[in-house]
């Protein structure tokens, strides 16, 4: 063996550990680790470039999760059955990792930088999500990368009651709050989650004991990287000259010139033209070889003097960009039913943010079938989010979903999702787009808004409105004054130290996520963010049911009906019928779409047209399978001819239950062919007459329901006559042509017979 193994072990409480190992796999990455916690077990490398470009000014970080499914036994779906694009639940997994390491880089590192986590082995109760962070982490740590952290992540969750670390899967099932947190050794640096309407107070409770958890991480990974003997030994690397007497004549022509720009433009095109005007002003004092020689610097001093004079107006004189003061909300107005043709739509603008949000409704075959490598389910709820390039006056190519993209509609469908009614309520799958028409500051927000108000147009009857606001924070270390903003604009999430949006309903919060740039964010300046979004929230929702207070009392007439009905579970089958027969002649003949599952040995039906005739028709041909009615003799009834047969026709009775229609009991009056009087398909009318004493079928008459013909004698009444005479009309049976004379004169006239083969084997 060529090589040293190194490890550390975290106790996770009631015999639960994580154990993070180096030296054994990946040695030719800059860093590399295996994190393992019960049979899951993440392969995490990190790799970052010794060259870099010098057009670049920032960092190229590149995080990259990846789920394989030979990890938990399973073949990829599709024709070529191997890996392909990732996941959206992968892509929301890099989105959390990135935002909490993207940090904790040095702001002059600008060398392109990997960090790949891969899960090599699954466990169905440990969910890997919780340890990608601690893993991307923790093989930066053992390289030589210029990395202040560590850094880890863990989930929370509150589970009857109590908060629980990394929960199992199944145990997370009841909890009403699932969080992840991202944090160093001293504060918090990332948080998202989804929970049940909770207060401010518990979350910030809950946050505590993640970070509780993320310390002790944080420390393991400290141990292990003086146990290899990259604690604190980082390469060398310059990637930024600098010219101070270039920077200090940037700021002594332009501080005071950004600072009045920054307090006269009122929106974000003024201010982008009064700001793109002072630097012009200022290069144009400069040489071309000058310019040409610094351009890389004079981009970032120009950059820095604009943001210095932006969060120098907030801290001193508490004055925002468009004049507002750190608590005041934008302008809202909204509209309601804007779309005609969909099942529900909605308008929601707020100052240079807008969305058009669309409603549709649809039935179960129209569930997203969730196929990855660790879960196989389908999803009722869907949220999309679209952010088009002319949202923000920009002209890119259109090259499919972003991640952005991703993660904006899985926060907004986080938020809505605890407010949907139960399905016993509405069971329609629902599907919220969101058009995202302007953009100048957390449209994420605008679109819970826009789909409260899309839902609430479409009649789905949602248990509380919810509304959104993105907060802000500003800070000077230097004098400690901070500033707390709400529904912050683009320039503010850009040049801000804290970008924190939350969601939730008048009794509490539904949904987070926070992004930290800076360190040492403390647990009162959260609780007063906190405060003032729920004040925020509350000025949002108000401005929202000015328009439409309340969910419509029923849905569009253009959209699909359904009915959902619970059938004992032995009638399934009985519903499908065999290969599909049954179900698939309801739908055929009443214009339905009809679905039905097992959930825990109860039948659920659900039943959709547009039509309520139709629906009503097909719940009746299936109450009648489920709930079969007695047959009772001396009753009419109307049924579909099954099939025809020489002495009769079969003829459904109730739904499951046959009967046969003799030939005789047609009609009154003789009837030589069945399909004289019946086709197979038609309804007819009859009367239950009577059954079968031994086989106990039904036996039906139609020609009971028909009046008796003048005239007509039963066959039992009719005179017999004398047998004796009717023999000797019949005349002498010796006399009969062809069946007469003598039998041997028959035989002989037959010729003899021929002699038979013998029967035997030879």
């Amino acid at each position: 063996m060529n090589y040293t193994v190194h490890n550390q072990t975290i106790d996770l409480g009631n015999g639960r550990e994580i154990t993070i190992e180096t030296g054994k796999l990946a040695k030719q990455a800059d860093g590399s680790v295996v994190v393992r916690s019960g049979d899951t077990m993440l392969l995490a490398t990190a790799v970052s470039s010794h060259e870099v470009r010098d057009d670049v000014d920032f960092l190229p970080l590149t995080v990259d999760y990846r789920e394989k499914y030979a990890a938990a036994g399973r073949f990829p779906g599709g024709f070529f059955k191997r890996e392909a694009r990732p996941s959206d639940g992968e892509v929301l997994v890099m989105r959390l990792v990135d935002r909490a390491l993207r940090p904790t880089f040095p702001s002059d590192y600008h060398a392109g930088t990997q960090v790949m986590i891969q899960l090599m082995s699954s466990d169905k109760e440990v969910m890997p999500d919780c340890l990608v962070g601690l893993a991307a982490s923790a093989c930066l740590a053992v390289s030589d990368i210029p990395f202040d952290g560590p850094i880890s992540e863990v989930r929370v969750a509150r589970i009857d009651g109590v908060f629980v670390v990394n929960p199992h899967r199944t145990e997370l099932e009841s909890a009403d709050m699932d969080m992840m947190v991202a944090g160093t050794l001293d504060s918090i640096v990332m948080v998202e989650g989804e929970m049940h309407e909770v207060s401010e107070d518990e979350m910030v409770d809950a946050i505590e004991v993640a970070h509780k958890a993320i310390v002790v991480q944080c420390e393991a990974q400290v141990a292990l990287a003086k146990s290899t003997g990259h604690y604190g030994v980082q390469r060398e690397y310059n990637h930024e000259d600098h010219n101070e007497d270039l920077r200090g004549r940037v700021n002594a022509y332009l501080e005071d010139k950004m600072y009045a720009a920054a307090q006269s433009g009122k929106t974000k095109e003024e201010r982008k033209t009064l700001f793109s005007a002072l630097k012009k002003e200022f290069l144009e004092t400069l040489s071309d070889e000058e310019r040409g020689a610094n351009g890389f610097m004079l981009r970032q001093y120009l950059g820095a003097t604009q943001k210095k004079a932006i969060r120098d107006l907030l801290l001193n004189d508490g004055v925002r960009l468009d004049g507002r003061k750190p608590t005041d909300i934008r302008s809202i107005w909204t509209e309601v039913d804007y779309l005609p043709g969909t099942h529900g739509s909605a308008i929601f603008t707020r100052g240079e943010t807008q969305s058009l949000t669309t409603l549709t409704l649809g039935t179960k075959l129209d569930e997203q079938l969730i196929d990855s490598a660790l879960i196989k389910k389908t999803e009722k709820f869907l949220l999309h989010y679209n952010f088009p390039p002319f949202s923000t006056g920009e002209e890119r190519p259109l090259r499919g979903v972003s991640r952005r993209e991703v993660g904006h509609g899985n926060l907004a469908l986080r938020a809505l999702k605890p407010i949907l009614p139960d399905v016993e309520k509405c069971p329609y799958t629902i599907r919220l787009v969101s058009e995202i028409l302007e953009s100048n500051g957390s449209s994420s927000m605008a679109t819970v808004c826009a789909g409260t108000l899309a839902l609430m147009d479409g009649g789905v009857p949602i248990k509380a409105p919810v509304s959104g606001i993105a907060m802000g924070l500003i800070t000077d270390k230097d004098s400690g004054k901070y500033v707390v903003l709400s529904d912050i604009l683009g320039d503010e999430d850009h040049l801000g130290d804290m970008d924190f949006k939350v969601t939730g309903t008048e009794a509490g919060i539904t949904a987070c996520q926070m992004d930290i740039k800076i360190k040492g964010l403390s647990f009162q300046q959260l609780r007063e963010a906190l405060e003032q979004a729920r004040e925020g929230r509350h000025h949002v929702r108000r401005e929202m049911l000015k328009n439409l207070s309340e969910p419509r009392s029923d849905y569009k007439d253009h959209a699909p009906r359904i009915v959902s009905l619970e059938v004992p579970g032995d009638s399934i089958g009985p519903i499908i019928g065999p290969g599909g027969k049954i179900i698939q002649e309801i739908q055929a003949e009443t214009g339905t779409n009809i679905s039905i599952e097992d959930v825990d040995g109860r039948g659920i039906v659900e039943i959709a047209a547009s039509d309520k005739a139709a629906i009503d028709a097909a719940l009746a041909r299936i109450k009648a399978i489920a709930f079969p009615p007695t047959v009772e003799i001396g009753t009419e009834y109307e049924g579909k001819v099954k099939s025809i047969m020489p002495y009769g026709a079969f003829v459904e009775v109730i739904p499951g239950q046959d009967g046969l229609l003799h030939v005789s009991e047609l009609d009154w009056n003789r009837v030589e062919r069945v399909e004289d009087i019946l086709k197979e398909g038609e309804l007819v009318k009859f009367k239950v007459v009577g059954r079968d004493e031994k086989t106990g079928k039904i036996k039906l008459s139609r020609k009971a329901l028909m009046p008796k013909p003048e005239g007509y004698v039963e066959r039992a009444e009719r005179p017999r006559g004398d047998r004796g005479d009717r023999g000797r009309d019949r005349g002498d049976r010796g006399d009969r042509g062809g069946r007469g004379g003598d039998r041997e004169d028959r035989g002989r006239d037959r010729g003899p017979r021929p002699e038979r083969e013998s029967e035997s084997n030879d």
